[in-house]
C-alpha cells in the first residue's frame, strides 16, 4: 500500500484569528483532498504578520508533502502573502506578463478603471508558477522546494474553490499516486463516549490496521467515523459494510443513522412513509426543535404546527394543561410534559406529538429541580412516553441536547408503534 501523501492547510488573516469571519475554507479543502487520497494531516491559522507566516511555512515544510495557503493575496498593504513567499524562497516580485494581461482584461470587460494597486496583482514571486484565476483578480501560485509543493490561493471562498477544482486538484492528482480514502459514519445517541468505547472495545480491537476509528461527540450524540485506506474502492466499500454489520449487535439500540443521515430527515421519512403527522409543544426549547425539523425541505408534508408555551398561561389556555397539575407538580414535571404533548396532539389532530418543559438555565433552578432538569414527552395514538433529562451544560448546550433527545424519543416511538401495532403500550 502506498504511503499516504500528507497535506497542511494554512489560513492567513487577522480576521480569522479575531473571530470576525469563520474559516470554512479549511473544512472544504480537507474534504476535497480526502476524496482524492491525500490526507489533510494538519491545519493552522496565522495573522497578517510576516514572521508568523514564515514560521508556519517552515513548520509545514517538515511534516507535509503539500502546503496549501489561503488568504492575504489582495491588493492592499495588509495582504502580505506574496511578499512573504518572496522572502521564504529567496526571490523578488516580478511583473508576470500573462497575469498582467489577464488583470487588464478583467477590468476592461467590466468597464472599470484599473489602478496601480490592481496592477500589482500581476506581480508574482520570481519562482512562482502562475495559476490563472478566472473568478477574481488575485491569481493562484504554485511553488516547489525540496520535494514539497506549496500552493497559494485567494481567501475568497468561491474563488478558492474554483481554483482548487479546476486547476490545483487535477495537478495534484497527476503528481501523486492515488491512494483511496473511504469514510463510513455510524451515528449514535443516548450513550456517552466512554460508555460507548467500553461496549465496543472488543470490536474496535479487531479492526485491521488500515481502518481507523474516531469518536466524534456532538450534543448528546456520538458519531463513530471509520476511515479506511487502500487501493481498491470497491474492496474498501465491502470491507466497511462488513465491519459496520459486525458493530451493530454491540450498540443497536443506540444507532439512529449512518453517513449523511440526520435525526430530522430520518424522522421525516418515517412520518411520510406511514402517512403520519406531528405537532410540538415547546417550553424550555423555545421553538428550537421545530427549527431543526423545518430546516430540511419537505417538513410541510407532516408537520401540523407548534405551540411555544413558555408561560403557564399558555400551557393552560392553549394546550389544556390543568391548573391543578401545575399547582401540584409544577411546570417542570412529568405530568405537565404529558399534558402538553397530549394537548398539542389534540389541538392539531396529529398522529404524534412531542413536548419539552424544563430549566435550561442559567437561572431558575432549585435544590429539588436544578438547572438542566428537563422533562420530554411523546404522545402517540396508544399513549404517552416520557423521559427525564438531567443535563449539565449551559443554556445553549441544554437546549441543543434536549432537542436531540426529544427527537430520538419520537423516532423510537414511531418505530415501536408501527412495528408492534396493537401490542404497543
Amino acid at each position: 500500500m502506498n504511503e499516504l501523501v500528507k497535506a497542511e492547510v494554512i489560513t492567513i488573516g487577522d480576521e480569522i484569528l479575531f473571530g470576525q469571519i469563520t474559516d470554512t475554507n479549511t473544512q472544504w479543502i480537507g474534504s476535497q483532498l480526502t476524496d482524492r487520497g491525500i490526507r489533510p494531516a494538519y491545519k493552522s491559522s496565522v495573522g497578517d504578520n510576516e514572521q508568523d507566516i514564515l514560521l508556519a511555512l517552515n513548520i509545514a515544510s517538515k511534516r507535509a508533502n503539500i502546503v496549501i495557503v489561503t488568504g492575504g493575496l489582495g491588493p492592499t498593504k495588509d495582504d502580505i502573502t506574496k511578499y512573504t513567499f518572496c522572502k521564504y524562497f529567496g526571490t523578488e516580485l516580478v511583473m508576470h506578463e500573462e497575469a498582467l494581461e489577464f488583470v487588464t482584461d478583467f477590468f476592461k470587460k467590466r468597464g472599470r478603471e484599473m489602478t496601480a494597486l490592481n496592477t500589482q496583482q500581476a506581480a508574482l514571486p520570481g519562482n512562482a508558477i502562475y495559476i490563472p484565476n478566472k473568478w477574481g483578480t488575485a491569481p493562484g501560485m504554485w511553488f516547489e522546494k525540496d520535494e514539497v509543493i506549496y500552493v497559494s490561493l485567494p481567501g475568497v471562498p468561491y474563488e478558492m474553490k474554483n481554483l482548487m477544482e479546476h486547476e490545483i486538484l487535477p495537478r495534484l492528482c497527476l503528481r501523486f499516486p492515488s491512494t483511496i480514502i473511504k469514510h463510513r459514519m455510524v451515528k449514535t445517541i443516548g450513550i456517552g463516549e466512554s460508555f460507548l468505547a467500553e461496549k465496543i472495545e472488543a470490536w474496535e480491537d479487531s479492526l485491521p490496521e488500515h481502518i481507523k476509528l474516531a469518536y466524534l461527540p456532538h450534543f448528546g450524540q456520538v458519531r463513530l467515523r471509520l476511515t479506511a485506506t487502500g487501493t481498491s474502492e470497491s474492496e474498501l466499500d465491502q470491507e466497511l459494510i462488513k465491519i459496520v454489520d459486525d458493530l451493530i449487535p454491540y450498540i443497536q439500540e443506540h444507532i439512529f443513522g449512518y453517513d449523511e443521515d440526520e435525526m430530522e430527515t430520518i424522522i421525516g421519512k418515517l412520518l411520510v412513509d406511514h402517512r403520519a403527522t406531528l405537532s410540538l409543544a415547546e417550553s424550555c426549547t423555545g421553538g428550537f426543535v421545530t427549527h431543526r425539523l423545518t430546516s430540511f425541505p419537505g417538513s410541510s408534508a407532516y408537520l401540523q404546527g407548534t405551540v411555544v408555551s413558555y408561560s403557564n398561561n399558555s400551557k393552560v389556555g392553549v394546550l389544556g394543561v390543568q391548573i391543578q397539575t401545575l399547582a401540584d407538580y409544577g411546570a417542570v414535571s412529568e405530568q405537565t410534559a404529558i399534558e402538553m404533548a397530549e394537548g398539542v396532539r389534540q389541538e392539531f389532530g396529529s398522529t404524534f406529538a412531542i413536548a419539552t418543559t424544563g430549566i435550561a438555565g442559567p437561572g431558575g433552578g432549585s435544590e429539588q429541580k436544578p438547572v438542566g432538569t428537563i422533562w420530554i414527552a411523546c404522545a402517540t395514538p396508544s399513549g404517552t412516553k416520557t423521559q427525564l433529562l438531567q443535563l449539565k451544560g449551559n443554556r445553549t448546550i441544554n437546549i441543543e441536547m434536549t432537542s436531540s433527545y426529544v427527537l430520538n424519543l419520537l423516532r423510537k416511538n414511531i418505530i415501536s408503534y408501527y412495528t408492534l401495532g396493537a401490542d404497543y403500550k
